[in-house]
């Protein structure tokens, strides 16, 4: 049943029986093999720049962070991480950021117009744009795009993002669907001062953006961030969260988030069975994989995609799936 009120929601997310936590995961499960069937499809990240113009509190991206080591990907290397994708037979390429990235737009059209024309989808995820700018992406050959709004409690939004506001996030989603990209958004699980009546209303925002991709992760705090001594929360309450999207938005691409796996070393198979249907290792060359590092202790930054994808392929296997072939374009659009 996907009409759940936020009521319901809420009463779901604070169960704490294990026999009625298995009995959600299962719905969820079964909503998902209904929707969208036993294929996992997989999205290669390239991360081609961490320099970042935001300071958002739980990021540690954030421009205040002075001892990270920035870096920008060379249109070579990002072609490079390309060709490693297509020769797994990877049918989208991620390109992500930080907000306000060095490389202008003019180049980044560049950029997917070239990865278009390898036959191959092409998601952006390099934050908020004038609507020329996301235009231009779009006639380039970009499918898709993540922009995620991270908390719908606006007083939760504004202490975090304090250089923002959430209409203005929700407004760029507007415009990306607006011009036709496939959009995804979705949430973080654990902020401080997050309650289930809020993680109800972060579910049912993306009910109503009618979004092709929804990602549930989680919050992990960042020893350079203003949240840096906040307490992990627990991933059983983002696989519930996760679990009740699925339900509630029924056919909508979800990810196994590599913060799951940051979280507990089955966490990726875990959300699988729980509602997800997509995972997205990581092509970026190796050498740069630390320097990405919204939340510390990341999975998977010292193995190069070689090493990577049998690794991934054996997990999806695991929970009896499949790995997707393809580019895995949103069901709503068929």
């Amino acid at each position: 049943m996907s009409n759940y009120s936020k009521d319901i929601l809420a009463q779901r997310l604070k169960e704490s029986d294990p026999a009625k936590v298995a009995a959600l995961f299962a719905e969820a499960d079964a909503v998902r093999r209904e929707y969208m069937g036993d294929c996992v499809y997989l999205r290669g990240i390239i991360e081609f720049s961490n320099i970042c113009a935001r300071d958002c509190h739980y990021c540690g991206l954030r421009v205040s962070n002075t001892k990270l080591s920035r870096y920008t990907l060379s249109r070579e290397e990002i072609m490079e991480s390309v060709a490693v994708a297509k020769e797994f037979e990877i049918g989208t390429v991620v390109l992500q950021s930080g907000e306000g990235s060095p490389v202008p737009v003019k180049e980044l059209c560049s950029i997917v117009r070239e990865i278009s024309g390898r036959g191959m989808a092409v998601t952006l995820s390099v934050g908020e744009l004038p609507f020329d700018d996301y235009q231009a992406l779009r006639e380039a050959g970009a499918d898709r795009y993540l922009l995620k709004f991270e908390t719908s409690n606006e007083k939760l939004y504004k202490k975090f993002r304090p250089w923002s506001e959430l209409k203005d996030r929700l407004k760029c989603l507007e415009n990306l669907k607006k011009l036709g990209f496939q959009a995804g958004s979705g949430n973080l699980v654990g902020f401080p001062g997050q309650t289930d009546e809020d993680l109800a209303d972060d579910i049912l925002l993306c009910k109503k953006l009618e979004l092709d991709m929804v990602s549930i992760s989680v919050f992990l705090p960042h020893p350079e961030t203003p949240l840096k001594g906040v307490k992990k929360p627990a991933l059983e309450k983002m696989l519930k969260t996760l679990a009740l999207a699925r339900i509630v938005t029924l056919n909508t691409h979800m990810p196994a988030t590599t913060a799951a796996g940051t979280m507990d070393p089955l966490g990726r198979e875990k959300a699988l069975q729980c509602g997800a249907n997509v995972i997205m290792p990581n092509v970026s060359p190796s050498e740069f994989r630390k320097l990405y590092e919204i939340y510390p202790d990341k999975i998977c930054t010292n193995e190069g995609t070689r090493d990577c994808y049998p690794c991934l392929v054996r997990r999806i296997e695991s929970v009896g799936r499949t790995v997707g072939k393809g580019r895995g374009d949103s069901v709503r659009r068929k």
